[in-house]
């Protein structure tokens, strides 16, 4: 999701505006750094980032072209909390036949007019997996008030990794600066990512600045980008995409080079290249012309029930049963439907690919559609990052009605997609016309209801009850996998857990006749002791809290919430007043919502002499909601809460 800054900065840190006109020295602080205790703007930072400076530039070296990345940092220690930031980790990328190159990498610890340089023999390489190693070490005598300082130059061969710039990390930064000087010759595509705007977005060309030798200078373009005041992107909280879509930062992807010589190589392809690439990649198109093997390993049966809905749903079930998934997505991995198929297991892409070879053999319309799970970000749009993607479904089209699947999970229904691929959309990949991109929307029947009718035994002191918990969609689905992947006694014990005071579960059933792939519908018994005590009862109607603390807690959220698909939840409690008791006080009604109606509470309470009935309905109308909203939410959440934890029926003795 790419998008531009809507927040204003309102105001500056004085005392450090300097910072945007230092020159790029190393190992000088200023009295002010050594003096700060803590980040005006951000009073919980434990960290600030005081200034920040990357230089990527293009040099030759031995005869080969390099990129250089240089990089120097300044961070403040302000409490305790902030020691972690003293732990540093630099990535260096390698292939079997070349690697980057860390040079002149230097680091010192800052405590008032003492130096601590961190020694080359307490800085470790090591290997992370085969195209990577870092280069780690930690700064030493960290206290509260340290400034530490690091800097170094990594050198790459990888032209088309030029790499772009975080604006944002986890703490804030009072000032980051990246600089660029790039040939002529060497074109990228550049994205601003996330809601914060730059303060210099600077662009000139200068010319004759990058020469190898024997051939003409090339012009160059110089560009300055920098933000000052940089909120911390906080990841303290539920309910949204992935973090790479948010965050504050410049992308660069390399779209065309043009050598000395004038020929031209393009590496930002059209959908059209893509398809083609694709119809013919042996681990993709390849792996969908594998009609007859399906054919002749399933029987004949599965792809002959002439309703075409039914057919669709027996061969979804057949591969669901079929396969076992190996916890791995294998997009541009390896992908063999046929060693697969024999062996019972396999990756996304091959458990998927074989869903759509027998939705075609059975003559139905199946594509294969790439997305990118939730967790990796949404893909860009504009133009073809085949890297963004990393998972695949199918898109099965019967009489116009399209359904998404994913054969991945035993759960899942006919239609329905995981949680972690509701991620808004995909590129369907309709190799005999064009690819094109559809819209994911998630089942919007996800209700979690709770009724329960209560009795107050006056001799035993304690209430006895019923409780009928009824659930469809996404929190049916959730429930059957609790269910069927526990002992009955592992899921009693935990719904015991879930529920507030002394509460015994007595007996357990589920209606048989009302359960599906998309309902379940259970009953329990219970007792809860020690209930009435004295003249005076008070007793919480909640016995379960949909939500017993606030999710919604930040000063300021710069990123949508995002809670996958639309849900409701319902909860009922019928309280039969005891002989000897009135009814003394009832919890206040009350209703709040969201000004669009996306999200919407609703508490009512009554009673009489014989019988008090609580009701409360929570309704997320719309998955996602807009950081504009967020405070709204925060305050509908705030009651939310309060009415689940805090509401109370009193009852008094006659």
């Amino acid at each position: 999701m790419q998008t531009r800054f809507s927040i204003l900065v309102l105001f500056h840190l004085i005392s450090f505006t300097i910072q945007s006109q230092q020159p790029d020295t190393f190992g000088e602080v200023t009295a002010e750094e050594l003096q700060m205790t803590n980040y005006p703007n951000d009073s919980s930072a434990n960290a600030v980032v005081l200034y920040e400076r990357g230089d990527n530039y293009f040099k030759v070296i031995n005869n080969s072209i390099r990129i250089i990345k240089e990089y120097h940092v300044k961070i403040k220690i302000l409490n305790e909390k902030g020691y972690n930031q003293a732990d540093i980790s630099i990535p260096i990328r390698k292939t079997e036949k070349n690697s980057e190159i860390l040079k002149d990498l230097k680091a010192i610890t800052h405590n008032g007019k003492n130096q601590i340089r961190v020694l080359s023999k307490n800085m470790y390489t090591t290997d992370v997996h085969k195209f990577a190693s870092e280069r780690t070490f930690t700064f030493p005598n960290i206290k509260q008030g340290s400034v530490i300082e690091y800097k170094y130059k990594l050198i790459s061969p990888y032209i088309y990794n030029f790499k772009g710039w975080d604006f944002q990390s986890d703490i804030p930064k009072i000032y980051s600066e990246f600089n660029a000087k790039i040939p002529g010759n060497y074109v990228y595509n550049r994205a601003m990512i996330g809601s914060i705007e730059l303060d210099i977005n600077e662009a000139d060309v200068k010319s004759e600045c990058f020469h190898i030798e024997g051939y003409r200078s090339a012009s160059c373009e110089i560009l300055k980008y920098a933000m000052n005041d940089i909120p911390a992107f906080k990841i303290a909280e539920d309910f949204m995409l992935a973090p790479s879509n948010y965050i504050s930062r410049l992308d660069f992807e390399l779209s065309e080079y043009t050598d000395f010589q004038g020929l031209k190589s393009r590496y930002t392809k059209t959908w059209n290249d893509v398809d083609k690439e694709f119809r013919n990649d042996k681990n993709i198109g390849r792996q969908l012309t594998k009609k007859s093997f399906f054919e002749n390993h399933v029987p004949e049966t599965l792809l002959s029930e002439p309703n075409e809905e039914q057919r669709a749903m027996n061969i979804y079930a057949f591969v669901q049963n079929h396969f076992n998934w190996n916890e791995k997505y294998g997009i541009y991995g390896k992908a063999r439907v046929k060693e697969a198929f024999n062996q019972g297991r396999g990756n996304v892409s091959e458990i998927n690919l074989s869903l759509i070879n027998l939705l075609n053999a059975a003559g139905l319309k199946a594509n294969l559609m790439l997305m990118s799970t939730r967790k990796n970000g949404l893909p860009k749009q504009g133009h073809p990052v085949m890297s963004d993607f990393n998972y695949c479904i199918a898109h099965l089209t019967i009489d116009g009605k399209i359904y998404l699947l994913d054969a991945t999970d035993k759960y899942m229904a006919f239609g329905m997609l995981p949680f972690r691929a509701l991620n808004y959309y995909g590129r369907v990949m309709d190799f005999k016309n064009e690819s094109y991109w559809h819209t994911i929307i998630a089942e919007s029947d996800n209700i979690h209801q709770i009724r329960i009718q209560l009795d107050f035994d006056i001799e035993e002191k304690k209430a006895t009850g019923m409780m009928d918990i009824t659930n469809t969609g996404y929190n049916a689905i959730n429930v059957r996998k609790n269910i069927n992947t526990q002992t009955e006694n592992e899921y009693l014990n935990s719904l015991e857990d879930d529920i507030e005071g002394d509460f015994i579960i007595t007996d357990y059933s589920r209606n048989v006749e009302q359960q599906t792939e998309t309902k379940t519908s259970e009953r329990l018994k219970f007792e809860l002791a020690n209930v009435l005590n004295g003249d005076m009862v008070y007793f919480n109607p909640f016995l379960i809290s949909f939500f017993n603390k606030n999710p919604f807690l930040l000063e300021e959220r710069n990123y949508p919430v995002d809670f996958g698909y639309s849900r409701i939840y319902k909860y009922q409690t019928v309280i039969k007043i005891p002989d000897g008791y009135a009814l003394h006080e009832l919890p206040e009604s009350k209703t709040v919502k969201l000004g669009n109606n996306a999200v919407e509470m609703k508490f009512q309470s009554n009673g009489n002499e014989k019988t008090v009935i609580i009701q409360f309905n929570l309704s997320f109308n719309s998955p996602h909601i807009s950081a504009e909203d967020y405070e709204d939410l925060k305050t509908v959440f705030s009651y939310v809460t309060d009415i689940q934890n805090n509401s109370l029926v009193i009852l008094k003795k006659k």
